[in-house]
């Protein structure tokens, strides 16, 4: 029988490294914080623009990214925290059928591109989500979405990457300076819940 080889590490030792990534979380939230209140503001702002005008935010990214999208879309689709109206959001991440067929037919870097060309307008809104900010997709979606005359809101990390050199006019970047992937999701996700209230705020009123 083969040996075990699997290290039994004492409890304390792993308390103490799930109290270190809270602390390096909290630290990461709290320098975002101030940071990135403005630009997570006017993004906000523009959705709601976009939204009391009848059209429709698009939102994609890959990975955990990807799923960030489908909660973000899940949350105006549905409701976040109070009941109201259904709002038009849309993960371009879900559809199977068409994000393979995309990627064997012509390239994975055109899966979003060719759905915002395909579904984007003029007054849409496209959220690329990237932790590195290098994601060539979201790049392209970005481009994309430039071509059908919609405002991006960058929700990006690190040093914002590739991604913040597509990115103009009213374009929003929302770049979490921070240097580990699961920091950067983590502040992402606060980012979602800020906007997905905003939202409802400049919608609803205080709830």
């Amino acid at each position: 029988m083969a040996k075990n080889n699997l290290q039994v590490t004492d409890k304390e030792s792993l308390v103490t490294r799930v109290r270190h990534h809270f602390q390096e979380s909290i630290v990461t939230t709290r320098n975002s914080m101030e940071e990135l209140a403005p630009a997570v503001t006017t993004a906000a702002m523009h959705m709601v623009q976009a939204l009391l005008a009848d059209r429709k935010i698009l939102a994609c990214g890959n990975g955990g990214s990807a799923a960030d999208a489908q909660h973000f879309s899940a949350e105006l689709l549905n409701r976040f925290e109070r009941e109201r109206p259904s709002l038009a959001a849309i993960a371009l991440t879900t559809d199977t059928s068409t994000l393979t067929s995309i990627a064997n037919d012509y390239h994975f870097d055109d899966i979003f591109a060719k759905q915002v060309r395909a579904l984007g307008r003029t007054g849409d809104i496209l959220l690329g989500i990237t932790t590195s900010g290098n994601s060539r997709n979201v790049v392209r979606a970005v481009q994309a979405a430039h071509e059908r005359n919609m405002i991006c809101i960058a929700l990006n990390g690190r040093d914002g990457g590739e991604l913040t050199t597509v990115l103009s006019g009213n374009d929003v970047n929302i770049c979490v300076h921070a240097p580990s992937t699961a920091r950067i999701q983590e502040v992402h996700g606060i980012i979602i819940h800020c906007l997905c209230d905003l939202i409802d705020f400049q919608l609803l009123g205080q709830g």
